[in-house]
């Protein structure tokens, strides 16, 4: 069965009226992890937040220390897919470390969108590139390995002979979605929504 997980940049996730402490574990001392039992403020600890600062209200952390608090959210819930958005806004080093250390162990999928080329470079194995123009290409690994790739493509088009001419056939229609395709495009807001808000529960 499919579970996902979901991190926002906009930390939407996260109530700031609440505790740190109350984020995590909703008042439970102890919270189950990779199907193990931790306390809460040995988790917390675990992404570098001291014992503390689990009795903060979220209004009162910085930036990056929500998107931590938010990072350590996510990996309590059970999953085996992860949509991160944005996942290395605000962090420093040492949280950037920790979430690609979490990510190389995780067993399931990683759907990742980020600018952070570095990050795209230590984790991915697959990427989808939009180039612009409506085109979308799928590149084996990060963003390096899709420069090189794209360089040696524009290579081997600046070096190809030019072929003859030959007449061109009329531009081809481009294909309708089918109705099942247009249902699914429809249903794809509510599905999202039904998603974020089991993630919520």
């Amino acid at each position: 069965k499919l579970q996902v997980a979901y991190f926002d940049q906009h930390r939407d996730q996260l109530d700031p009226e609440r505790t740190v402490f109350e984020n995590i574990a909703d008042g439970n001392d102890f919270i189950t992890v990779d199907g193990q039992r931790r306390h809460v403020i040995s988790y917390l600890g675990d992404f570098l937040f001291p014992p503390d600062a689990a009795p903060q209200p979220v209004s009162h952390l910085s930036g990056g220390e929500r998107n931590r608090l938010l990072l350590a959210r996510l990996f309590t819930r059970p999953s085996n897919v992860l949509v991160l958005d944005e996942p290395t806004n605000d962090l420093d080093a040492d949280t950037l470390e920790l979430l690609e250390a979490r990510l190389v162990d995780y067993p399931g999928t990683v759907i990742a969108v980020s600018h952070d080329r570095r990050f795209l470079d230590n984790l991915c194995t697959s990427s989808l590139v939009f180039e612009g123009d409506g085109q979308v290409r799928d590149s084996a690994g990060g963003y390096t390995e899709w420069q090189r790739t794209r360089a040696r493509q524009s290579t081997a088009t600046a070096t190809a002979p030019v072929p003859a001419r030959t007449p061109t056939p009329p531009p081809s229609k481009s294909r309708k979605l089918t109705n099942r395709e247009r249902e699914e495009w429809t249903r794809l807001p509510s599905d999202i929504e039904a998603l974020e808000n089991e993630l919520e529960s």
